[in-house]
């Protein structure tokens, strides 16, 4: 048994390079280090006896045997990955690994209870959630690294599905000593000429913003560029300036010492929701934890948002 998981693994390894055209892709989806990922796809090449891959000091290549055989191999994977989880019975005897991708800020308020609930219908499932943006959320979904994601929308793709479930609207984020934290009603008028804080362009919330603020007539300032939401909050709690940030970024413990604020003037908002492979079927585990994350985004809607603290 030991010796056919080591070699479905160099499949994956393989599998998952001619998906993404390098090894340092396959690394970090695989969690193994790139010497691993080597040895590995070497192994497979001499149990098959021929090269698979040229890899030069830029790029990575399939073979003419590699482009014929990586077809088969996705597809035994992909049946073998949908017909252990068929065979996964329900309740306390059900056993083995769920993994979903999600970006960080859409559930970090109430996964924990999600989990928890999970876990009292299923106790033996072992459950990975990946942190990922939402390109990396849609790539999981599409290799079938991860059974489904709670994410932004992606690109037309016929091989993925997407349901809708919320809008999350922008709005001001400040410390609590900064001018505009005074501001009763604050307005994206407010904003004007500021040094902002922001994500970087390839993003898809800094997408969905600019996409919001261009249909609005909105111009800002941003000054500061960084990579992920959580970046941006540390720059805002050091006093480099405010920024605009999607609500439920701000709900989780990385802002609990800053404010956000709705914005007067344009409503600006992200979608979130369920991102999955429209060929395939969800594993009982899996689609038990996508009805809780639903059930937990609407009665999240339905309860009021406590209004944030000041101070007097």
């Amino acid at each position: 048994m030991a010796s056919l998981n080591f070699e479905l693994l160099d499949i994956r390894v393989f599998v998952a390079i001619a998906d993404g055209r390098s090894f340092l892709h396959a690394a970090r989806q695989l969690n193994l280090s790139q010497p691993a990922i080597s040895r590995r796809v070497q192994k497979l090449e001499a149990t098959i006896g021929t090269p698979l891959l040229e890899r030069t000091t830029r790029t990575v290549r399939l073979t003419p045997a590699g482009q014929e055989i990586v077809p088969l191999l996705r597809r035994l994977l992909g049946e073998l990955d949908e017909s252990m989880l068929g065979m996964m019975a329900l309740g306390e005897r059900q056993a083995g690994r769920l993994t979903v991708a999600s970006i960080p800020s859409a559930t970090v308020r109430f996964l924990p209870d999600v989990l928890e609930a999970l876990g009292r219908d299923y106790r033996n499932v072992r459950v990975r959630v990946l942190d990922l943006t939402a390109t990396e959320c849609a790539e999981a979904v599409r290799t079938g690294e991860a059974e489904f994601a709670i994410t932004l929308p992606v690109s037309a793709d016929s091989d993925l599905t997407y349901e809708p479930l919320t809008d999350d609207p922008y709005g001001l984020v400040c410390r609590a000593d900064d001018p505009l934290a005074d501001l009763v009603d604050p307005a994206w008028s407010d904003l004007a000429g500021l040094r902002l804080v922001t994500v970087h362009p390839g993003s898809g919330n800094r997408t969905a913003l600019d996409a919001g603020l261009a249909r609005a007539g909105i111009e800002l300032r941003w000054f500061y560029e960084v990579t992920r939401l959580t970046s941006a909050l540390a720059l805002v709690q050091a006093g480099l300036g405010p920024s605009v940030l999607p609500r439920l970024a701000c709900e989780g413990p990385d802002a609990r010492d800053l404010l956000w604020r709705p914005l007067r003037g344009a409503t600006v908002t992200r979608t979130i929701g369920v991102l999955r492979r429209g060929s395939a079927t969800l594993s009982p585990a899996a689609g038990r934890l996508m009805g809780l994350l639903t059930d937990a985004w609407a009665n999240r809607q339905a309860q009021p948002r406590p209004a944030p603290a000041r101070d007097e």
